[in-house]
């Protein structure tokens, strides 16, 4: 875990880190630079943002982000409530009055048949 400075592994070991050493591995992380490196980019490696946070609040972090993204993805999900006894009685109601008045509509046309087929026939 190379802070690009070397200070990760100064404050991790808790050992002294010469001068040379952080050349050195600067000169490393170059050459791996140049070998990954577009054309786009810029010609120094970028140095690496040292996170002085312990590695169990970046998880945690980490852990919070999904569980916000997860719970985001199923907000709409949890505002919908299930119908009272009311409110199921009322439709039901409804449901019944318009299958009535399908029934009585379909009777009447069937009464209106059967008169204009004795029309028909009586002439």
């Amino acid at each position: 875990m190379d802070g690009g400075d070397g200070t990760a592994d100064h404050v991790i070991n808790k050992r002294f880190v010469s001068e040379s050493e952080l050349d050195e591995r600067r000169k490393r992380r170059q050459e791996e630079w140049e070998k990954v490196r577009k054309p786009e980019d810029p010609e120094e490696c970028p140095e690496e943002v040292y996170d002085p946070r312990s590695l169990y609040e970046r998880l945690q972090e980490q852990k919070d982000k999904k569980q916000q993204e997860f719970e985001e993805q199923f907000k709409f999900k949890n505002m919908v409530r299930g119908l009272d006894e009311d409110e199921t009685k009322f439709l039901d109601e409804v449901s019944r009055q318009q299958a009535l008045i399908e029934k009585q509509r379909r009777e009447d046309d069937l009464k209106e048949l059967n008169e204009y087929r004795i029309s028909f026939a009586l002439k």
